[in-house]
């Protein structure tokens, strides 16, 4: 194994993502219950007590619910930026330990390198994350209202992609919600369509990727099959045919995949 990673949860009620090397196992965002994501964990190659350490992307409850539970129960160490330290709601309680990290700047946890980013969204200190294990690389990249060209230019080179897919444009604006939180959404401070983000993975592309997950599908204003159309001719490229494409779901854990060192 290289690098593996499993998204155990996505959407808006909660968001966790698994990350191993043959060393080291990390949870990225820790959104739902302490319960769901122990339980989730157990039809993983890594149960909870295995785990290294909890990395948070930012402090909205849709990734950090569960932080403290899970942190104090198996000891875990937990990165953020100071940003989203300071903004932590109080219902995630005493977390194990906190290391800061700032964006732009490389850190280790066991074999793991993270390279954290900026992102524009409406938290704290927000970060997407660059994990690599040897060369092999893994972007995450949700919650974010724009793809900047940092967003940009982090990506380039990953063989494996979590990216936000969160609406379909059309039925936003056509749906429910009222009007502040529509353009909310639709702002750059808040989160990437369809549309969005397979034109940031058109611009990302290279000959090494293996795999998409899409995530962060909004259950009331996107559906599965928009975001799968979105990207139909995107993924019907003989340039994409080796790629695997996949949905991040709430409810339900995404198959796992493992990413395979490639000669660039």
């Amino acid at each position: 194994m290289s690098l593996l990673f499993q998204v155990l949860a996505s959407g808006s009620k909660g968001n966790a993502i698994l990350v191993c090397s043959p060393k080291t196992r990390i949870l990225v965002d820790a959104g739902t219950t302490g319960k769901q994501i122990t339980q989730r964990l157990e039809r993983t190659p890594v149960p909870a007590k295995r785990l290294d350490a909890l990395l948070l992307s930012h402090e909205h409850v849709d990734h950090v619910s569960a932080a403290g539970v899970i942190s104090r129960k198996f000891n875990l160490p937990v990165y953020m930026t100071r940003g989203t330290l300071q903004n932590l709601p109080p219902s995630t309680g005493e977390l194990s330990s906190v290391t800061v990290f700032t964006t732009g700047r490389c850190f280790e946890v066991g074999d793991l390198s993270i390279h954290p980013f900026a992102t524009s969204h409406d938290a704290g200190e927000p970060a997407g994350f660059i994990i690599e294990h040897e060369g092999t690389r893994l972007g995450i990249c949700t919650d974010l209202g724009i793809a900047t060209n940092l967003v940009r230019a982090r990506l380039q080179g990953c063989h494996g992609l979590v990216l936000e897919a969160n609406h379909d444009v059309a039925k936003l604006m056509e749906g429910p919600y009222p009007w502040f939180l529509k353009q909310r959404i639709k702002s750059k401070h808040g989160h990437l369509s369809n549309e969005e983000a397979c034109t940031l993975l058109e611009a990302v592309h290279h000959d090494c990727m293996q795999s998409i997950v899409f995530a962060h599908l909004s259950e009331t204003n996107n559906h599965p099959d928009l975001v799968l159309e979105s990207c139909r001719k995107l993924r019907q490229s003989p340039e994409w045919e080796c790629v695997r494409f996949d949905l991040g779901k709430q409810d339900e854990i995404t198959r796992p995949v493992e990413l395979q060192p490639t000669a660039r």
